[in-house]
Formats: C-alpha cells, structure tokens, sequence
C-alpha cells in the first residue's frame, strides 16, 4: 500500500476513531464531562458517609478538603433524608486519632495495621 493510500485511509478512518470513547480512553485523553462526574459522585458518597457514621457536615469539610462542597452537602442531605425517613441511627467511626511516630521502633508489636494515608488507627479489640 503507498504511502498516500495509508494517509488517505487514515484521514477517511479518523473521525469514527476520535469519537470512539474507547479510544480516548486507551489513549488517556482528557475527558472534563466525565472528570465532573466522577467528582461530583464522589463527593455524593463522601457526604453521604460522614452523615451516615454522624459527621457534621462542617467535619466533612474539614476531612476532605478536596471533594467539591455541593457535592459532600448533597450527599450528606440525601443521607439525612433517607435516614429520618427510615428512622436509622448513626454508625459512629471505630477510628481514634493516630499519634505523630518519630521512627519505626516506636511501632510495637501489637501495634494495629496502618494504612497509608489514613489519618486514623483502628481501635483494637480489647481482651476481656
């Protein structure tokens, strides 16, 4: 095949290629639409978690400075809605504030399991 026939196939074949979402996302374009949408989601299920463990919205806010503020506050008054309705009470967090470590010997070994990021330490189940 010569070299103006691949370029003229190319040029025939490249609008039914670049609206192929697939291909945009094999390619890992950009996608603002779906981009918005995800952060909107995730900022839904963020608020609605921290109403559902008893959160104040204002908490919320404060934990995830990142999530999009309409969207915590939507997912948070979802939740509010959906649990006076059903008449269900708060599933307070398990978590407690994990101290400041200066170096590895400080983990003992009962030490629970960290995981990156999280701001918290699980509370360990005590022995009675």
């Amino acid at each position: 095949m010569s070299s103006a026939a691949r370029r003229s196939l190319l040029l025939l074949l490249a609008p039914l290629l670049l609206g192929c979402d697939r291909l945009a996302d094999l390619l890992e374009l950009p996608d603002p639409q779906k981009e918005a949408l995800v952060a909107d989601a995730e900022g839904r299920a963020i608020g609605s978690a921290c109403r559902h463990a008893g959160r104040s919205l204002e908490d919320c806010y404060v934990l995830n400075p990142k999530a999009q503020k309409a969207a915590v506050f939507a997912g948070w008054r979802e939740m509010n809605d959906y649990m006076m309705e059903h008449k269900l009470q708060d599933v307070p967090s398990q978590l407690v504030p994990q101290p400041a470590k200066t170096s590895p010997a400080d983990e003992g070994e009962d030490a629970p399991a960290i995981v990156p990021g999280m701001p918290f330490t699980p509370i360990k189940p005590s022995a009675s």
